[in-house]
């Protein structure tokens, strides 16, 4: 089995709120189907969710009755989200289903508690695609938090301990700097964590409330210190997420899964 994580900045236009890049899904979509792996689905929230999230400061917790609204407005939009990726994916006739966060997941102190996993195992034995996506839920501590599809990828990760993780995001892979700032950054092509530890990871105005890169670095350690693998590649070029989910090599990063 393999955990499929589409990053918010394939599938939306992260500068345009409520974008949805429709093709490239349809893309991606059409060499889910073309693969024929059984997979779990992430996706992230990318113009549905940060700008929200970030206007009602919604990671913060709640802190005032106006953030009701935002946390509305918010999970709303996710969900349509969500139903255009579903809607992608079954065009392929791909048997997805949704899955979503605030009702499967529990957060207290701004961490993830408890998950249910029944649920994901059952649609799995069924041959089902479990698709489940970033999106704000409810807090014991704080009122509610952002659960990232970062946190759902190490949670299912560890539960489900797949052959490898494969994030789809909008550059080749990882760089020894930031592409979009640095003409000179070059492409990572495989490494361990242990070597990610120098990597300049310099904001860009697209970063949002789960850290951007800085943040997903930090995911790559969490899943390489399960010994599982990660693949980093470009989800602009979809063919290339086919030949890794069969096994092939692709121009990409891969992160070496170490155990402690």
């Amino acid at each position: 089995m393999i955990i499929v994580k589409l990053g918010g900045s394939v599938i939306t236009e992260k500068s345009k709120e409520g974008t949805f890049r429709k093709k490239v899904m349809d893309n991606l979509a059409e060499k889910i189907k073309k693969a024929n792996r059984q997979i779990i689905i992430i996706h992230g929230a990318g113009s549905f969710g940060h700008i929200q999230a970030k206007k009602y400061r919604l990671n913060e917790g709640f802190k005032s009755e106006d953030q009701l609204y935002g946390f509305s407005v918010t999970h709303e939009m996710v969900q349509r989200l969500n139903t255009m990726v579903l809607k992608s994916l079954q065009s392929y006739s791909i048997p997805a289903v949704s899955i979503p966060p605030n009702i499967v997941v529990k957060f207290k102190n701004h961490e993830l508690t408890s998950i249910d996993y029944k649920i994901f195992e059952e649609y799995l034995d069924k041959k089902l695609i479990p698709v489940t996506f970033g999106d704000v839920v409810l807090d014991k501590k704080f009122g509610f938090s952002v659960c990232s599809g970062d946190i759902l990828t190490i949670a299912l990760t560890n539960h489900f301990k797949p052959d490898k993780v494969i994030f789809v995001i909008d550059e080749d892979g990882l760089y020894t700097s930031n592409p979009k700032l640095y003409k000179n950054a070059q492409l990572i092509e495989s490494t361990t964590i242990k070597n990610l530890k120098n990597l300049k990871t310099s904001k860009d105005k697209h970063d949002d409330v789960t850290g951007g890169m800085s943040g997903k670095i930090k995911t790559i350690k969490k899943i390489s210190e399960l010994g599982i693998d990660t693949i980093l590649l470009n989800g602009n070029k979809p063919e290339r997420l086919y030949k890794v989910l069969v096994g092939e090599g692709v121009k990409s990063t891969i992160v070496y899964g170490e155990k402690k």
